[in-house]
C-alpha cells in the first residue's frame, strides 16, 4: 500500500510529537500527569491501562503503560465545527505514559488537531490554525510544568 504522506518527510513537529521523562514511580507519573493537565485546562474523561488489558487478556507481559484522555471541551467543540465532525475519529487528545524502566517513565503526546490538519479533515483551515495554535499553547504550557510540578 503507498500512503498519500511521505512519513519520511514528516518531522514530530508537524504532528505535536511532545515527550518528556518523569523519575517517578508509574502510579504517581499518572497522577502527576493527570494533576499538571488538568491544571492547564484539560479534562481527563477517559482513562485505562492498555498493560493491564494486554496481560490479563493475552499473559502480554508488557510493562506499566497508561493513557489520559484529555480534553477541552471548548476546543473539542471548535475542532468538530471546523472538521464537519470528522475529527471525532481521532478523539481524545492521549498522552500516555509507559515504564521506560523501574522509577522512569516517558510521557508521550501528539497533537491530534495537527494530524486532523495533515490528513485533510480540516473544512476551516483558519479556525483550525487558531486551534492548533491555542491547544499546542497549553501543550506546552503542561509539558513545562510536568519537570516543576
Amino acid at each position: 500500500m503507498q500512503l498519500p504522506i511521505d512519513p519520511e518527510a514528516i518531522r514530530g513537529d508537524d504532528y505535536g510529537e511532545k515527550r518528556a521523562t518523569l523519575e517517578m514511580d508509574h502510579a504517581d507519573a499518572v497522577e502527576h500527569v493527570r494533576e499538571t493537565f488538568t491544571a492547564h485546562g484539560f479534562g481527563v474523561p477517559v482513562e485505562f491501562s492498555p498493560s493491564e488489558l494486554l496481560n490479563e487478556k493475552v499473559e502480554a507481559g508488557r510493562d506499566p503503560y497508561y493513557v489520559l484522555g484529555a480534553c477541552n471541551p471548548r476546543m473539542a467543540d471548535r475542532a468538530l465545527d471546523a472538521t464537519d465532525g470528522r475529527i471525532g475519529g481521532l478523539f481524545a487528545c492521549n498522552v500516555v505514559i509507559w515504564e521506560e524502566e523501574p522509577g522512569v517513565q516517558a510521557v508521550y503526546h501528539v497533537s491530534i488537531m495537527r494530524i486532523a490538519r495533515l490528513l485533510g479533515l480540516d473544512t476551516d483551515a483558519e479556525e483550525m490554525d487558531r486551534i492548533i495554535e491555542e491547544t499546542g499553547e497549553m501543550v506546552d504550557a503542561a509539558y513545562a510544568d510536568l519537570d516543576s510540578s
